[in-house]
């Protein structure tokens, strides 16, 4: 059931204005790979086009965590301890998945499943979770080449290829599927970013209704 905000009606799944609720875009996919979204304390103040909570609802194999330091963090310690885990970071010793299968490296015997962390934040507040919380430092780090822009129109991003928390959700699915370790239908894989195009289509529309 929704709860009160100020004298608005919010969501308390999308935590979205119950007027504005992506749930009913949301296009979920199942895998096999578990998701961590750390999410920066700023970022869950962004009600209007937060896309982190977006991406969690989006992938039912997935947890949501809000915090800088997660280093004492048990859950997720529990998670790095019974999983394969990597965390999406663009490094220069990042494995890039537009070219590596992240598994290949990994012994054949290894039977812990696939977890990825993903980073609900701006670059800023990345570089600082990332050095303070010390039980993600011995992570592998992941990435993908930028080849797609992104679509995010209402927010302006540090450069023409840094993609929102959903757009990097995808791209990495997309890799996962072409690497075999996920098997997703390409009509899933189009429809995941249904929730955000509703969001960017919403906001447009109010900036223009505000304007005339």
């Amino acid at each position: 059931m929704p709860t009160i905000e100020g004298d608005r009606e919010q969501c308390y799944r999308c935590y979205r204005p119950k007027s504005s609720c992506m749930c009913a875009y949301v296009r979920a996919i199942e895998t096999q790979t578990k998701f961590i979204v750390l999410m920066h304390p700023k970022e869950f103040k962004k009600t209007k086009n937060g896309t982190g909570r977006l991406t969690h609802l989006s992938l039912p194999n997935s947890e949501l965590f809000m915090g800088i330091d997660f280093s004492d963090n048990a859950r997720i310690n529990e998670i790095i301890a019974t999983h394969e885990s990597f965390i999406l970071y663009p490094s220069k010793h990042a494995i890039n998945l537009s070219r590596q299968n992240p598994l290949a490296t990994k012994s054949l015997h290894v039977k812990k499943p696939m977890a990825i962390f993903l980073i609900d934040s701006t670059w800023a507040c990345s570089l600082k979770m990332m050095r303070e919380s010390q039980n993600l430092h011995g992570l592998s780090h992941i990435s993908f080449d930028a080849t797609k822009r992104s679509e995010f129109k209402i927010k302006e991003q540090p450069s023409p290829y840094c993609l929102s928390t959903i757009e990097s959700a995808l791209r990495v699915l997309e890799l996962l599927t072409q690497w075999q370790i996920e098997t997703i239908a390409p009509a899933q894989l189009e429809a995941f970013l249904t929730p955000f195009h509703a969001m960017v289509e919403y906001q447009l529309k109010r900036i223009a209704h505000l304007r005339t």
